[in-house]
């Protein structure tokens, strides 16, 4: 693997553990820029269809969803339908009529740049106010001994991500050295064995950290949770290349050197983060201790 591929990988680890450990404003302001920077990659795409989206008012409603999602996470809601509508409404004075694309990829932009994303911050917000013990509602523990003192939206957002991390990571490494089977004319590179292995790293993670964090229902609660990221970290993978195709581009941008744009890092993020929310919020409250 190139250095500058591996370099930057861990420089982003770094920051997104800090922003993870953080909470409160500090992990919305971080992924706000993250989502702000990501949109402007989408819209590119886009862009090189002849589509023209509402790009700014996208962008701005997004960013407003976004800063609800940690205020009041339920408000996010509402906020969503309200934002397509003005869209809409600001597609429809324009002076060149909007088309059914122009539309389409408007809605889709704050759907899948916004909206989906959102739920990564509702997770990290769940039991922040009652430790919060830094400015901006923020969060450092004195001690890494116990995960008694931490809150458990930290905890479980961490564990999600490493779940994310070993998808990708034993998806690559097994595709590359024994991958033999194309899986999709998406993503020519991607391997049926990879894409097996990924999802089986997925799931060996959630049910350890399931384990580690005493969650009612293990390991059954670990193998559901980690079928969850590891699917749908693969399908928002091949979504992402299968627009990259449409478009006629390698990499969704050259933001991050050796790993191409924001998108093509964050892709495996934008579906698993709403059920991994309402895995945590919904399913584990009803399974036996």
């Amino acid at each position: 693997m190139p250095w500058p591929r591996i370099s930057s990988g861990i420089v982003a680890i770094v920051l997104a553990l800090g922003m993870m450990v953080l909470g409160g404003w500090y992990f919305t302001a971080g992924f706000c820029l993250i989502i702000y920077l990501g949109q402007l990659e989408y819209f590119q795409l886009a862009r090189a269809k002849d589509i023209a989206p509402a790009v700014k008012t996208t962008l701005v409603v997004s960013q407003i969803l976004l800063v609800v999602s940690n205020i009041s996470p339920p408000m996010a809601d509402a906020i969503f339908p309200v934002a397509g509508t003005f869209i809409c409404f600001y597609l429809l004075f324009q002076p060149k009529f909007a088309t059914i694309a122009d539309i389409s990829a408007s809605i889709m932009g704050l759907f899948y740049g916004g909206y989906l994303p959102s739920y990564w911050i509702r997770l990290r917000f769940l039991g922040q106010a009652e430790v919060s013990n830094l400015p901006l509602n923020g969060f450092w523990t004195t001690s890494w001994q116990g995960l008694d003192a931490l809150p458990i939206g930290l905890t479980n957002t961490l564990l999600a991500f490493l779940c994310i991390w070993a998808a990708d990571i034993g998806a690559y490494t097994i595709g590359r050295w024994i991958g033999r089977t194309r899986l999709s004319d998406i993503s020519p590179k991607k391997t049926v064995e990879g894409a097996v292995f990924g999802v089986a790293a997925s799931v060996a993670v959630a049910v350890l950290g399931s384990w580690y964090l005493g969650w009612p229902g293990w390991p059954i609660a670990g193998v559901a949770l980690g079928l969850l990221i590891g699917i749908a970290s693969l399908l928002g993978d091949l979504t992402e290349s299968m627009m990259k195709r449409d478009a006629g581009v390698k990499d969704s941008g050259q933001l991050i050197p050796g790993h191409g744009g924001i998108l093509d890092r964050a892709d495996s993020y934008v579906f698993t983060a709403p059920l991994v929310y309402y895995f945590v919020t919904l399913v584990l409250p009803l399974l036996p201790k």
